[in-house]
């Protein structure tokens, strides 16, 4: 009698461990997930999430993880959108490379999908990190001309 209550309980193991029917993961959740992977890749200046991306930002006061990031899920597989802004000097294969390799590692070892595509689109270059350095040099020369007169 024992014997049959050992091998019911490994049955009802084997089953609940095999898949995740009846789970399902929302869009946002992966967006988050793809957004902190983002975050964390050297020369990624921004996400760029469009004007009402920017307006909830603003006006909650939170920093939207998932902003720039259009995810597109079904039962088993994932597709993934990534809008950036990358910095001036960075290599934008490099930059996009690491992007595909970090958001498909992370999703798929969180949520169990599997990624099929990773698609890093481009929407500007920040230029801000050189105009600060020229401003700065501007002072630099002008600090040494006014010590020399």
């Amino acid at each position: 009698m024992e014997e049959n209550k050992n091998e019911e309980v490994l049955e009802i193991k084997e089953e609940t461990s095999t898949g995740n029917e009846g789970i399902k993961i929302s869009n946002d959740v992966i967006a988050v997930i793809a957004g902190v992977a983002v975050s964390e890749v050297q020369g990624v200046s921004s996400m760029s999430g469009g004007f009402a991306g920017g307006i909830s930002e603003v006006l909650s006061g939170k920093k939207n993880l998932a902003k720039g990031i259009k995810v597109e899920a079904g039962e088993k597989e994932a597709k993934i959108d990534v809008n950036i802004i990358v910095e001036y000097g960075t290599r934008i294969p490099d930059v996009a490379f690491e992007i595909q390799n970090r958001v498909k590692k992370a999703v798929e070892s969180m949520t169990g999908l599997k990624v099929e595509e990773v698609n890093v689109h481009v929407q500007g270059v920040n230029t801000q990190a050189i105009d600060g350095k020229e401003d700065e040099e501007q002072e630099v020369k002008e600090n040494d001309e006014s010590n020399n007169e």
